[in-house]
């Protein structure tokens, strides 16, 4: 077996043939995602997004544009704008998901999956942050797909070296400001040594099995109608939190899916008012949810008088 087909053996790439637009930023995992895409068979389209927020990020974009030449996929490169601030991560990220198109595959790798496990435990996240990043294998046509989560980080290092490849390497990854580097550089290796084991792959093994679990107590809540106050209050507690959180989540209520989902307070003020404890409350987004004949309905907050 090859070098570059015993790294697909553990990738999950759409069939060969398939049609696929590939984020591609620059760095080793989006590169070794191309080349793999390549090397199986996919007829690609690397998508690079520009924040403009790094001198010379424009070069950056050239230098993609070649290697998916040299590579046999095509090129379409985005510029934004993504001013300075705070949660610039988490801004940055909604903007570049606004321009890539539905069903983008990513090189998110193994190490990616444990750093975003931690974070959403530190954030108190519940059983859908602990699955961390869904691979969305089938069933998700239009959510983001992450072949590489077989894969660690150092695995796509070694596919870069091995084609030549020079990867970007972004300075705000060992910037200690944000969160998620204090996990890579400082936390994870603190608990490998207390484990005295490698906990990437127990992180994302129990990220893989919350998932699991996920998504049965998905499934279960298609019965509940999360509009109607009678049957959020006659289903049993967890499962009517879960259905009221996804229709919180949804477009057509003003939410949004790749955000983070309501928090624990907002789901217990809504259940408050499906209960009849409450008449209504206000949810994040400028939102309040209110109860009629019954119903439970989204509105937008009426602005205050001056």
């Amino acid at each position: 077996m090859t070098p570059l087909a015993s790294f697909l053996a553990r990738c999950d790439f759409p069939p060969a043939g398939a049609d696929v637009a590939l984020a591609v930023s620059g760095g080793a995992d989006s590169l070794a995602l191309l080349v793999l895409a390549s090397a199986a068979g996919l007829k690609a389209t690397a998508w690079h997004v520009d924040h403009g927020l790094r001198e010379g990020s424009d070069l950056e974009a050239e230098r993609v544009a070649k290697v998916a030449a040299a590579y046999g996929a095509g090129f379409d490169g985005r510029t934004l704008t993504v001013t300075p601030g705070p949660d610039l991560e988490a801004r940055a990220r909604a903007a570049r998901y606004s321009v890539l198109p539905a069903g983008v595959l990513t090189g998110h790798t193994m190490d990616d999956q444990a750093e975003t496990v931690l974070l959403n435990l530190l954030r108190g996240a519940g059983p859908d942050g602990l699955a961390g990043i869904r691979a969305h294998k089938t069933g998700h046509t239009t959510a983001p797909r992450r072949p590489l989560l077989g894969l660690r980080r150092r695995d796509t290092e070694a596919i870069c070296e091995a084609e030549g490849l020079v990867p970007f390497r972004d300075p705000t990854n060992d910037d200690p400001r944000f969160r998620r580097n204090r996990v890579r550089h400082e936390v994870i290796p603190l608990l490998s040594d207390v484990a005295g084991r490698d906990v990437v792959p127990v992180l994302a093994r129990q990220a893989e099995l919350i998932s699991d679990e996920v998504s049965l107590l998905e499934s279960l809540t298609a019965g509940i109608d999360p509009t109607d106050a009678r049957s959020v209050r006659e289903a049993p507690v967890p499962l009517a939190r879960r259905a009221l959180r996804r229709w919180l989540r949804a477009p057509d209520s003003g939410g949004d899916s790749e955000a983070h989902p309501p928090s624990s307070a907002e789901i217990e003020r809504v259940l408050a008012v499906a209960r009849g404890t409450a008449t209504a409350c206000e949810i994040a987004g400028g939102r309040r949810v209110a109860r009629s004949a019954g119903r439970l309905s989204v509105e937008p907050l009426s602005p205050e008088p001056r």
